[in-house]
């Protein structure tokens, strides 16, 4: 071997050792540097989300940045196609997600239960209690649920601002939103599945609601871009149980969608995330879990994506404390724990599906 090459290995060597050097966050515990070493040999992390691309991108733009040595691997598809992908390669043992981050929050709570590697995150004192379950799934994001609906086609004073004012509007008016109510396919979706649960959890009287909101028919889809487009067009003229994070994104270049946060509860979502058990890249996923956690990582989804952070600590009004100040006791965030997994038993998901079906006329 010659001198030269051997200069050439002890340099990039050193230029490696001080990029992962440079990566280690303030405040972690010492040894995080084996972590950072560990993830920089693994080279990437392999990600299964729920959270689209052009949403995530900026996250994935600051990650990579942070740890040069390490590239994402984002996969981005519906809960439901994540649920069914996940466990059927769980079951082949052949590869898969490293990490797991899922909007569909009772789904990602019972892939956790199976397949998540315990990992205590050294941001996990900066999240809400009700955020993390047993050191294995950590809620990531604080999006409210929300109302959106066509402003060239429904008056101001007519926007509800609750549920019931909701059911009262389009009971009232069925003839004029007649096939033009959109929420999600509970059967399709099972983030929508989630939010019925949790509304029905939340109102005691909900399917009495349901039944008032679909009087002129709901238009059920499986995404919530398909119903922010549809609203937008005027094809229908109101939605319901709309992440409020893509809302706010959209309307901010679409002055046809208007958004409105119920006054008597609004829901609050956190993705859910977790290591895998059997991750190939482990020690990478446990950098992306923190990265995502960290007040970094909250900022640029806070600031770049649109999407709420769970921190309290973040610049501007997008976290927890701006989102309490605008909406106080009407906020109801969704716990991270076993609550969830009431309603995936399948014959208590069956008959729930049948009654909101009964009720919705579906």
């Amino acid at each position: 071997m010659s001198n030269t090459f051997r200069i050439s290995l002890v340099a990039a060597a050193v230029l490696i050792s001080s990029s992962a050097m440079a990566a280690l966050p303030q405040g972690y515990p010492a040894d995080y540097q084996k972590v950072v070493d560990a993830a920089t040999k693994e080279g990437k992390v392999v990600i299964y989300s729920t959270t689209d691309t052009k949403a995530a991108g900026p996250l994935i733009q600051g990650f990579e940045a942070t740890y040069p040595g390490i590239k994402v691997e984002y996969n981005d598809m519906n809960s439901t196609e994540l649920y069914n992908r996940f466990i059927s390669e769980q079951a082949s043992g052949g590869g898969s997600g490293d990490v797991v981050w899922s909007s569909s929050m009772d789904t990602a709570l019972k892939l956790a239960t199976d397949y998540a590697q315990a990992y205590q995150s050294p941001e996990q004192s900066q999240l809400p209690k009700w955020a993390v379950w047993n050191n294995k799934a950590y809620g990531t994001t604080y999006e409210p649920v929300v109302f959106i609906y066509n402003k060239r086609l429904i008056p101001a004073n007519e926007v509800p601002d609750s549920h019931a004012a909701l059911a009262k509007l389009i009971a009232s008016q069925s003839d004029k939103f007649k096939s033009k109510v959109t929420t999600y396919d509970i059967e399709k979706s099972g983030l929508g599945f989630m939010l019925s649960v949790q509304d029905a959890k939340a109102d005691p009287h909900y399917f009495k609601t349901l039944a008032d909101v679909a009087k002129g028919g709901l238009a059920v889809q499986s995404s919530t871009g398909t119903m922010m487009e549809r609203v937008s067009s005027g094809e229908n003229l109101i939605g319901f149980n709309i992440l409020g994070s893509y809302a706010e994104a959209r309307a901010k270049t679409d002055p046809s969608l208007g958004i409105s946060y119920p006054k008597d509860y609004t829901l609050v979502l956190s993705r859910v995330s977790f290591i895998s058990s059997q991750a190939q890249n482990a020690n990478a996923a446990k950098l992306w879990l923190d990265y995502v956690l960290s007040e970094k990582g909250q900022s640029i989804l806070a600031t770049q994506a649109d999407i709420p952070s769970i921190r309290n600590d973040i610049e501007g009004s997008n976290d927890i404390d701006g989102m309490t100040k605008r909406l106080g006791n009407a906020l109801k965030p969704i716990p991270v724990n076993e609550s969830l997994l009431e309603y995936l038993q399948p014959k208590k998901r069956l008959d729930y599906i049948k009654q909101w079906r009964e009720a919705a006329a579906k």
